[in-house]
């Protein structure tokens, strides 16, 4: 019985683990927290919580300004690489 404990304690401890969002994705603290100021600089505030009910939408919609806000800086940077390209050299 003992042994059983053990072995589903360790199960479900493993699960819990696995079924973290950022352990699932391999991401780093540091990542984390480098998206976390991302998503604050474009108006999201974690410490709102569910107060104001409007969890997920809140985040989800920092989520896409912050994914518009890289693809424009991607276009831009395409977009001069690409003009580089073409400018004849004298």
């Amino acid at each position: 019985m003992k042994r059983f404990a053990i072995t589903a304690i360790t199960a479900i401890s493993l699960a819990a683990l696995t079924s973290s969002g950022a352990f699932a994705q391999g991401k780093t603290r540091a990542e984390v927290y480098q998206e976390l100021q991302e998503l604050e600089s474009v108006g999201y505030d974690p410490s709102m919580g569910d107060g104001g009910n409007s969890y997920p939408d809140d985040i989800q919609a920092a989520e896409a300004k912050v994914a518009a806000r890289h693809q424009a800086e991607r276009s831009a940077a395409l977009g001069l690489s690409q003009t580089r390209q073409t400018t004849p050299t004298p």
